[in-house]
């Protein structure tokens, strides 16, 4: 299975596509967000994401005012939620803009969109569509993409199983090409974070969806998780992307540094090339140490021809030279009389066989 996003093929056979969510780090100013992106391209990253919501379409305000107190990440912001929320979003003139930077530095350009009006708005700029995970308890949204033909990419934090079912369902009965992404939406980032990410979860994913391309969008920043992620089949992999983590706002905390979001493509890089092939065999830059460092029978002393070989006369020593019999050959040269005259550590082989 693979999927293609303006001509970059995506799938098991293909590098890992890195997704860099700026989301809120714009902080309010469109050149800010544009030096992000170029940033983004720099660091190595396929794509920039956005993500384009209106505040009173993704929050209530008398909802989040009637829990007695911001809880989770959202204790720590000065504001109210609705307020942080009005703050981080980009007007939807900003979109043409932002696709045209992408464009002049030849990275993907992306935006998850919140509710309706921005998931349409967005059509005719992006390749494909990204579903953020509180959109899985609004899988009608996700459905409004799917319908656009485009790839879709949802992401699965803050649910269960059924959650991820009913979505996947509703999902694949209008669209078969879907990233299914692992996720945890804790966003402290708390080195204890690493324990609540449930990796494992990936092959669950594939096992019931063999068919759908495997992601991660992940909030810790060590590259450890992500390469430990793309060796379990994840081939797209989306994290927030800042210039500096010291600025004030509320992804920024959690975010990758322009130089940490390279170590993790370099390290995911290196990876793949690990990866390799499925299949076992003796690799390219083995041939000599498949020599050197494997055994084979040698003569244990001087054997004089006519002698038969017993289990004494035989020792399993490296070098492994082409065409010598090896251990389990023992069988056949036990009570075989030696054709000539055999030095000490000469390797055995069957033309030494009477």
């Amino acid at each position: 299975m693979e999927i293609d996003i303006l001509g970059r093929k995506i799938g098991l056979q293909h590098p890992t596509y890195f997704i860099a969510d700026i989301a809120a780090n714009h902080d309010g100013s469109l050149e800010r967000a544009i030096e992000l992106i170029r940033l983004a391209k720099q660091a190595g990253a396929d794509a920039a994401k956005f993500q384009n919501f209106q505040a009173p379409k993704i929050v209530s305000d008398y909802g989040f005012r009637s829990l007695k107190g911001q809880i989770g990440h959202q204790a720590a912001w000065t504001k109210s939620v609705v307020e942080v929320y009005a703050d981080a979003s980009i007007p939807f003139e900003w979109t043409p803009t932002l696709k045209e930077a992408c464009d002049e530095f030849g990275i993907h350009y992306f935006s998850s969109p919140y509710d309706y009006d921005a998931i349409d708005m967005l059509d005719p700029y992006v390749p494909a569509y990204k579903a953020g995970s509180s959109l899985i308890s609004w899988p009608q949204a996700i459905v409004r993409m799917a319908e656009f033909g485009k790839p879709v990419m949802i992401a699965t934090g803050d649910s269960d199983m059924s959650d991820v079912e009913r979505a996947m369902e509703m999902l694949l009965a209008v669209n078969q090409q879907v990233v299914l992404m692992q996720c945890n939406t804790n966003y402290t980032a708390d080195e204890g974070n690493y324990d609540h990410l449930h990796l494992n979860v990936l092959k669950t994913y594939a096992e019931r969806w063999p068919n759908v391309i495997l992601g991660l969008s992940d909030h810790t920043q060590g590259a450890a998780p992500v390469v430990a992620a793309v060796a379990l089949g994840a081939r797209v992999i989306e994290r927030h992307f800042t210039d500096s983590n010291e600025r004030e706002g509320p992804d920024h905390k959690f975010a990758l540094n322009p130089e940490n979001w390279a170590h993790m493509v370099a390290e995911v890089r290196i990876a793949e090339r690990a990866l390799g092939s499925h299949e076992k065999f003796v690799a390219e830059n083995e041939k000599e140490t498949y020599i050197v460092q494997r055994h084979c029978l040698r003569a244990a002393r001087d054997i004089k021809a006519g002698e038969v070989f017993t289990e004494d006369m035989l020792e399993v020593l490296r070098p492994a030279t082409p065409g010598a019999l090896m251990a389990w050959d023992i069988p056949q040269v036990l009570g075989k009389k030696a054709a000539a005259d055999l030095p000490f550590g000469k390797d055995i082989r069957s033309s030494d066989l009477a």
